[in-house]
């Protein structure tokens, strides 16, 4: 069994490239699942494998503890062994063709409550230029969802002030149009007017966010400044640059809003990414309602 794993590594690193990361993955799943075929199933070749076995080694895997996404990971390196090795004629039938994978659970996502969402954009408080941008990008982050590779990618152009929206290139260059809140509006419009052409110097493009030295903002870039700006708001909970994406559209809907709406502002193709929102918004009324109502 060890021979019929190496030579499938071995077409995996020539034939596939895989990285070597992904190698070391498929080599300690591949290790683990001949291991337990030897020593608790008695199977000594990889010919007599049968469905049976592999998800009995699947019920071990979650008896360990094992989490959704590693048993799926296990299973994916399972299926790739057996259908090489009868691609390869060493064995009649590939016994892992009708094992299920296990869906990873869905978590639901990290939000701000209001009142640090509130902290956070009120964190850069003063009139310095870097200041002045920041609030700009907090306030779009929070008014309109993008992502991080979105709100680094939008040109001057994209900012429509006066008509009160941004339009948005995403996933799969496709374009959105998003509505922009006033608060979010005065900020971009403060930040175009006294920060963006001090902080652009003589550098000459049309990206709407820009580093000091006056170069296109980074997504490493932006995930350093909201660290920042968390530690002055007193923010402890984990924050990452979709927790502002996650806060949108958890708060738009708890205060009312069609999920086909805070769909198309996400830019999300199916509705069924979007419904993990409604999941949450249910989970913070129980915890609400456990708070608060005498009986609870």
């Amino acid at each position: 069994m060890r021979m019929e794993i190496e030579d499938f590594i071995h077409y995996l690193q020539i034939e596939r490239g895989y990285s070597t990361n992904t190698i070391t993955s498929y080599q300690n799943d591949l290790s683990s699942y001949s291991s337990y075929l030897k020593n608790v199933e008695q199977c000594n070749s990889f010919a007599e494998v049968e469905r049976s076995l592999i998800v009995n080694y699947l019920y071990f895997l979650m008896e360990k503890g094992r989490a959704q996404s590693t048993i799926a990971r296990n299973i994916a390196s399972i299926r790739g062994l057996h259908q090489f090795l009868l691609r390869e004629g060493r064995v009649k039938q590939d016994p892992s063709v009708h094992v299920e994978i296990p869906k990873p659970a869905k978590r639901l996502p990290k939000i701000l409550s209001m009142q640090e969402v509130e902290a956070l954009l009120t964190a850069p408080d003063s009139n310095d230029l870097m200041d002045i941008r920041n609030r700009a990008m907090l306030e779009i982050m929070y008014a309109t969802g993008i992502r991080v590779s979105e709100l680094i990618g939008l040109k001057t152009s994209d900012a429509h002030i006066s008509m009160g929206f941004l339009r948005c290139v995403g996933k799969g260059n496709k374009e959105r149009i998003i509505p922009l809140g006033s608060q979010a509006k005065d900020a971009v419009h403060t930040y175009l007017e006294s920060s963006r052409p001090a902080l652009l110097k003589k550098n000459r493009h049309d990206l709407l966010f820009v580093n000091h030295r006056g170069n296109p903002l980074t997504r490493q870039g932006f995930w350093k400044i909201l660290k920042q700006i968390a530690v002055k708001a007193n923010i402890t909970k984990p924050l990452t640059p979709h927790t502002l994406r996650h806060s949108f559209a958890t708060h738009l809907l708890e205060n009312g809003a069609d999920l086909r709406a805070v769909q198309e502002m996400l830019g999300h193709v199916d509705i069924s990414t979007t419904q993990i929102y409604t999941h949450v918004t249910k989970s913070r009324m129980k915890d609400v309602y456990s708070m608060y109502h005498p009986r609870a």
